[in-house]
């Protein structure tokens, strides 16, 4: 195939799955309105699942179809760390302060453990072959599966009592949460979204193929391409939704989006893992993907410090400095990683 009908497909997919994001993010509000969820929540499980699907069906599609280990473990962290550099465009669009002084303090349960299965993946990464396996499969890939169960059950709990707490202050000390209320369009929500999240996945399943063929093209590594053009397309959901949050005025929402992305994107190395039969796939993967797991550990951590230092001062009147941050280790791993490739 020629490198403009390439570029044409790879273009294709990025619109689609963009547009499927907005729709994406307006059910979800909707649906969590009529009944009663946390938008925290919400933005972690329900829009993280769905806006992730893109690198779910492109990580299983590279290691089931396309062979390509390294496209599947770049896309997957490479998401991880363009995820957290869009909280950088979500805190320049705060006009007045940094997210960081609104944004809900459960979002630290979110970065915690998403430093904890980053910190799995990167240790995995730097053993390599050494990593003990069962059958085909890592046994990171069960630890990371029961750390993300645990994280969505332990940031349900801490934002469903900080709600009861919330409603029952309102109600001059009431304990007993007002029950929600659904609407008649709630079924139509439900449609509109699962028709959303088929885009998406359709869009997602087509693109590693596209990206394989863009690589062998411009003669770039497999790496690079996953880590930074896969990437990028298959985090259209999440910026989208998350634009869409903002301007809803939902800010926990579009955090714990990206932040839940993050979680559920390593998960999806654990199911790829299951795909790779030719062993862990970890340890097929290029040395440089640690590098990105390490870049994304630094990330997240930067964004822990900014949701308890909750800095007031803005760089330049438009970003804090933990944003200053966070743009500069991303743009130090793109370079390893090409230099690296």
């Amino acid at each position: 195939m020629t490198l403009a009908w390439l570029a044409f497909q790879f273009a294709a997919c990025a619109v689609l799955i963009a547009r499927a994001g907005y729709v994406l993010s307006r059910s979800a509000d909707a649906l969590a309105e009529a009944n009663g969820w946390g938008r925290g929540w919400v933005g972690l499980a329900l829009l993280a699942t769905v806006t992730s699907l893109p690198e779910l069906a492109s990580g299983i599609s590279a290691v089931a179809f396309v062979d390509a280990p390294n496209l599947a473990v770049g896309n997957a962290l490479g998401a991880c760390v363009v995820n957290l550099l869009f909280l950088v465009v979500v805190d320049g669009l705060q006009r007045h302060q940094p997210m960081y002084r609104e944004a809900s303090a459960t979002h630290l349960l979110s970065a915690g453990f998403g430093v904890v299965m980053l910190g799995f993946v990167a240790l995995s990464l730097l053993i390599g072959e050494r990593a003990p396996a069962v059958l085909h499969v890592g046994v990171y890939s069960p630890m990371l599966l029961a750390l993300y169960l645990l994280a969505l059950k332990g940031v349900h709990g801490h934002e469903r009592e900080a709600m009861v707490i919330a409603a029952a202050a309102a109600a001059g000390g009431s304990m007993a949460p007002s029950a929600p209320t659904v609407p008649g369009g709630t079924r139509q929500e439900w449609r509109r979204f699962g028709l959303a999240a088929l885009v998406v996945l359709a869009a997602g399943s087509w693109l590693p193929e596209v990206a394989d063929g863009l690589a062998q093209a411009l003669g770039l590594s497999r790496s690079f391409v996953g880590t930074v053009l896969m990437a990028v397309v298959t985090t259209l959901p999440e910026m989208a939704v998350t634009l869409g949050a903002l301007r809803l005025g939902a800010l926990d929402m579009a955090i714990g989006n990206l932040l839940g992305s993050n979680l559920f994107n390593v998960v999806i190395l654990a199911v790829d893992d299951a795909f790779y039969i030719r062993g862990p796939l970890l340890a097929d993967a290029a040395p440089v993907h640690a590098g990105t797991a390490v870049t994304a550990l630094v990330m997240t951590g930067l964004v822990i410090v900014g949701l308890v230092m909750r800095p007031k001062g803005q760089t330049l009147r438009v970003v804090s400095w933990i944003s200053v941050g966070l743009t500069a280790t991303y743009l130090v791993n793109a370079a390893l990683v090409y230099l690296g490739g």
